[in-house]
């Protein structure tokens, strides 16, 4: 049966589903009561709803509280073992893999050293990872809703490759990494692989748990190695990933690691940070990586007390400072976001240092009307966020299916005219 606006009745309750679900996960625990005002269906929806969900599995019982003048009512939750998911995080030192279950309780983590972006090495990193985990928590491949998995660069979708990733500055071109997943990694053929931008999973998992929340829009901008962000206008839906870091704040400026010059990731990324601290005459830690590299340059312009900052890393965070404020401006000025937040390792090893000097930029640059309307703040989930984001990404998608397994995608019909000009060429 289908309605006047074109939805179906299947299609009604789904969206039912997908709301309650919805409600009791960002919400819970909700009592049946609670629930009609809060997703705005009918007594007998939520009654039919619950009540199928219950028989599932998702949805369980969770104590109860006391009404008034009538029986207790029976709180409900999204039940935590009625789902897992893995997320990765393709990271600039390492590989991160970790597997949660439905409320995004870590069960195992596993993580490999990264020191090439070599396409074969980061996919038996993953294969690994996957298996450890599930063998860690011994939990059943067949459990999983799916796997999600943040990667430096621009992600394409194919019919043919499904996932394809653009990653100028790793030297990726057009590298069919689900593909390649689906070869090496012993999951089942129905488990999807959902692979995004790593700023863009940071970003959803802000927006759903951290500083987002409350947000109508935001900018989470990523720091590491590179710089990217994600931008969101929809609290619920997904983000869009920006490549913010190549952005020109100089014409002929800096190289940067993509070729071009000028970027913003040329002089706000760790690694163009540790190298102009070099060049001004800092003295990094010899052979230490970039996160401890990072650390000594802050510890170096922010000493403690009695000791005398380092002139060079003083000037270097300074200029820096001025370079992001002007990128803020420009994220300001496009697209009026509530919030920007910063996240990323070295953003969160930054920020709580410099941020105040940053602000102080952006609003110098940007536009006054938009530029007082918002604020710049901390994520507040972390550097492993971006792993927790690529597990939202098949945990999203099974919301808004409703909760229900993804279906198998049906051969597509060929148009009759193919079939006509086959026959005509075969003679």
């Amino acid at each position: 049966m289908t309605r006047p606006n074109g939805r179906t009745v299947r299609d009604l309750r789904r969206e039912n589903r997908t709301a309650v679900l919805r409600r009791l996960y960002f919400d819970g625990p909700l009592s049946r009561f609670s629930l009609g005002p809060a997703t705005g269906l009918s007594s007998g929806s939520i009654s039919n709803v619950v009540a199928e969900l219950v028989a599932e599995g998702l949805v369980e019982e969770a104590g109860s509280v006391d009404s008034a003048g009538g029986r207790p009512r029976i709180l409900l939750r999204v039940a935590p073992d009625s789902g897992r998911m893995i997320g990765v995080d393709v990271g600039e030192t390492r590989v991160r893999v970790e597997l949660f279950d439905l409320t995004l309780t870590e069960l195992a983590r596993a993580e490999r050293p990264l020191t090439r972006y070599e396409v074969g090495v980061v996919v038996d990193h993953i294969r690994e990872g996957v298996a450890e985990v599930l063998r860690t928590a011994d939990v059943p491949a067949e459990t999983l809703l799916g796997v999600g998995i943040g990667v430096p660069g621009i992600v394409e979708r194919t019919d043919e490759d499904g996932a394809v990733v653009h990653g100028q500055t790793i030297g990726w071109d057009a590298v069919p990494l689900e593909r390649l997943l689906r070869a090496a990694v012993d999951l089942p053929a129905g488990v999807p692989y959902r692979i995004d931008n790593g700023a863009r999973t940071l970003g959803q998992a802000e927006m759903w748990f951290g500083a987002g929340r409350g947000a109508t829009s935001a900018v989470v901008a990523l720091f590491g190695s590179g710089v990217g962000a994600c931008v969101t206008t929809d609290p619920s839906g997904p983000g869009r990933a920006l490549e913010w870091g190549h952005l020109k704040v100089q014409v002929r400026g800096r190289r940067c690691r993509c070729g071009a010059r000028g970027c913003l990731e040329a002089y706000a990324g760790a690694g163009a940070l540790l190298e102009r601290w070099r060049e001004a005459g800092g003295e990094p830690p010899a052979g230490a990586g970039e996160e401890t590299a990072l650390a000594a340059l802050v510890s170096a312009a922010y000493p403690a007390d009695g000791d005398t900052a380092d002139p060079a890393a003083v000037a270097v965070l300074a200029e820096t400072a001025e370079y992001l404020g002007a990128g803020f401006a420009d994220l300001v000025n496009l697209f009026q976001p509530e919030r920007i937040l910063v996240g990323g390792w070295a953003g969160l090893l930054l920020g709580p240092r410099f941020l105040a000097q940053v602000e102080e930029h952006a609003r110098a640059y940007a536009l006054a009307y938009p530029a007082a309307r918002v604020t710049l703040g901390m994520g507040t989930l972390g550097p492993d966020a971006v792993t927790v984001g690529a597990a939202i990404l098949p945990l999203a998608d099974f919301f808004a299916r409703g909760g229900r397994p993804e279906p198998p995608t049906p051969p597509e019909a060929s148009p009759a005219w193919t079939e006509s000009l086959r026959t005509r060429t075969a003679h």
